[in-house]
């Protein structure tokens, strides 16, 4: 595949950059990616392939850092299961569902926003649960 100029995916419309997406990484754009983010990313792809990707010590760095780092917090948790926190003198039950969670009976898609629910302020999710890091 012949990659595109810059100025190629400046101009191209959605179905374009869809079929420039296919053909460089074989496989289907993510729903939720927007025609000016479509156009970055695949930017910097072609900038990186004609450059030679990315330095070799900067992706050694990152495969430091990714050893170093455990796995992001609520993967692993499993549907049915069930997270307890007390909060203002409250305890608090929040559902892991397929779909996400389900607090007070509303449903939620990650636990940062049940967070924000019931403290009215923006917390990370799976610290306000206590689901940080492995002590």
């Amino acid at each position: 595949m012949t990659l595109p100029t810059v100025p190629e995916i400046e101009a191209m419309d959605r179905a374009a950059l869809v079929a420039a997406w296919s053909g460089m990484f074989g496989k289907p754009v993510p729903k939720s990616l927007s025609q000016p983010f479509l156009r970055r990313f695949l930017a910097f792809e072609v900038q990186a392939r004609r450059m030679g990707g990315l330095p070799k010590g900067f992706v050694k760095d990152l495969d430091r850092y990714r050893a170093r780092h455990v796995a992001p917090a609520g993967s692993d948790l499993k549907p049915g299961g069930r997270l307890l926190r007390e909060w203002n003198g409250i305890t608090h039950v929040v559902q892991v569902t397929e779909d996400g969670f389900r607090w007070n009976s509303a449903s939620y898609r990650s636990l940062s926003a049940v967070a924000r629910a019931i403290t009215g302020a923006r917390w990370s999710g799976p610290r306000f649960f206590g689901l940080g890091e492995a002590r």
